[in-house]
């Protein structure tokens, strides 16, 4: 995978957990999360719950494990490298801010 698509699904998951989070926890807490991925270091700031900070971080980490070159959709992966419990958590998050980012972006639309 490039550099550049880490990037692209290590912002993408930092979105669809922000959205997530504001909306069903509390006590947030910014932090700045250091990824080193083929030699580059990154910086993320992400500002996140204990439990979604958790998830975030498993998520990350199978990010950096995947051994296809072109990444799949993890749904659709041959191998999927998730825990069931951490797929379900995911996907009922993935489902949740979808739809929210979803209706945000007709909202905008309209707005204009």
């Amino acid at each position: 995978m490039t550099n550049e698509k880490f990037i692209s699904e290590v912002e993408t998951l930092k979105k669809f957990f922000t959205v997530y989070c504001k909306d069903k926890h509390t006590n947030q807490h910014n932090y700045i999360k250091s990824i080193d991925y083929q030699n580059q270091n990154y910086q993320v700031e992400l500002e996140l719950c204990d439990e979604c900070s958790e998830l975030i971080n498993y998520s990350i980490q199978r990010l950096l494990e995947c051994p296809h070159d072109i990444k799949p959709r993890c749904r659709k992966c041959p191998n999927p490298c998730y825990e069931k419990p951490q797929w379900k958590r995911l996907a009922h998050l993935m489902r949740y801010s979808g739809m929210k980012l979803g209706i945000l972006k007709i909202k905008r639309f309209f707005k204009l």
